[in-house]
């Protein structure tokens, strides 16, 4: 494989919208999140009040890469081998003692190596995007709950909290204003969004002069994709791009057989008629990668036509577009941005910075310290021996799935077409594709130990 990527060889350009075209203010959309849970949650199902208060220091636990255990309410960080890095009962860290009690050296027991780890499971539910988080906390703290008040040791909460994202987020939750997610952000679009700088927008006019198709594919609903939309890039958002496709149900518009996912004609926004193919560009939703693929051979005249997809979620985007449908990947990972804005040695207490009113989230990807960096954490050593750093399970999947990693759209916009970007490969060096720099703790631990 090359080791390098250029936008210029690319065909097709393809962007989901939460978190990669559309950046949120993530102190905000992460308490409007909570809420949104959380008031279900306490109303609805007559879980404790006390879940309703939420403190700065609460929002320490959220970081991305942790899996929850469903049964037995543990949450856990993964190293690239399986094994558990650090773990937490509830909101409670396990001390190392109890760690090396529970889970051993072995790998944990719903670890899978190769490609077929699901993020999504009866068992376990990974985090792994910025929407998800806050629930990560709320979960935590209803396991703390039901622990402290009923003595629980096994937990079925999981029911609740799909009934939770029901209310809140089904299809026509926005048009019926349901929940508190979707009128919030109906009212005050601009404490929660940011719009699109106009570096952004100037570059993908760019690339639609350079004569690239461009697709939005995002699983938000037609209605809300619109608003957000049209709030960051303006009115005449839908002439930049060429297909746009929302409820894409990711990952499955990548995973499943059109039989099993066809496109979906739409008419004010309700869908309206299956569709045997993809026959021209517009505005659809659900559907699948081969039967897009299929329309993209067609637009372009190629046999073969090169595409690059940039998401957020290594679950949603970035895992599925390389696995299933071989296309190049760019990773937005806000962390990079996090990494570089808040050094680890600003320990000063969240509440005495000022700009922490009430109970605002911290940014949700700056380091969390019960859980330490989302890239590489240390295993203890046995007697007489030294700690060792380890990749996370996360750091490793973000080498292995993407083709370059980027803490922005915005971080690329002003470089050329044709700029040529290091890639992650096997023959590169394990940070090659992060740019413009790599994590300030990738870069300080060059020699890592890989299992």
């Amino acid at each position: 494989m090359a080791q390098h990527f250029s936008l210029a060889a690319c065909d097709v350009v393809g962007f989901d919208l939460d978190h990669t075209l559309c950046r949120y203010n993530l102190p905000e959309s992460a308490v409007l999140i909570y809420n949104s849970f959380a008031q279900f949650l306490v109303k609805e199902k007559g879980y404790d009040k006390e879940l309703l208060t939420v403190t700065p220091e609460d929002w320490d636990f959220c970081c991305k890469g942790l899996a929850l255990d469903l049964e037995d309410g543990n949450f856990i960080k993964l190293a690239d081998n399986g094994t558990v890095l650090r773990a937490s009962h509830g909101t409670k860290m396990m001390a190392p003692e109890a760690l090396a009690e529970e889970y051993g050296r072995k790998e944990w027991k719903h670890f899978m190596s190769d490609a077929g780890m699901a993020c999504r499971s009866g068992k376990y539910y990974f985090y792994d995007n910025y929407f998800d988080l806050p629930g990560a906390l709320l979960c935590a703290r209803v396991v703390d709950s039901l622990t402290k008040n009923n003595g629980q040791k096994t937990f079925d909460f999981w029911k609740d909290i799909v009934a939770g994202i029901q209310h809140n987020y089904k299809m026509s939750a926005f048009k019926e204003n349901c929940g508190i997610y979707f009128p919030e952000i109906k009212r005050d679009p601009g404490r929660y969004l940011h719009t699109c700088p106009e570096s952004v927008k100037k570059w993908l006019q760019q690339l639609k002069n350079a004569g690239k198709i461009l697709l939005l594919i995002t699983s938000s609903h037609s209605d809300y994709c619109r608003l957000l939309c049209e709030y960051i890039l303006g009115n005449d958002f839908t002439d930049l791009f060429d297909i746009v496709i929302t409820n894409a149900l990711k990952p499955g518009f990548f995973s499943h057989l059109p039989s099993q996912r066809p496109f979906w004609t739409l008419e004010n926004d309700e869908e309206q008629e299956a569709l045997p193919s993809l026959d021209k560009p517009g505005w659809y939703s659900q559907g699948n990668a081969v039967h897009l693929y299929e329309l993209l051979k067609k637009m372009t005249g190629k046999n073969e036509p090169k595409v690059v997809y940039f998401g957020d979620s290594m679950h949603s985007d970035i895992f599925p577009a390389r696995h299933y449908s071989n296309w190049e990947t760019v990773l937005i990972l806000e962390e990079l941005r996090g990494d570089r804005d808040r050094k680890p040695e600003e320990s000063e207490p969240l509440e005495k910075k000022g700009k922490y009113e009430g109970s605002k989230a911290k940014p949700l990807n700056t380091l969390s310290k019960k859980w330490g960096s989302f890239f590489i954490d240390s295993v203890s050593g046995l007697e007489n021996t030294e700690d060792s750093l380890v990749y996370t399970w996360s750091c490793k999947r973000i080498s292995t799935y993407s083709t370059i990693a980027i803490p922005s759209i915005e971080a690329i916009a002003e470089l050329p077409l044709d700029y040529k970007f290091s890639r992650f490969s096997s023959s590169n060096s394990k940070t090659a594709g992060y740019y413009p720099n790599p994590p300030l703790i990738l870069s300080n631990n060059e020699t890592l130990t890989t299992k």
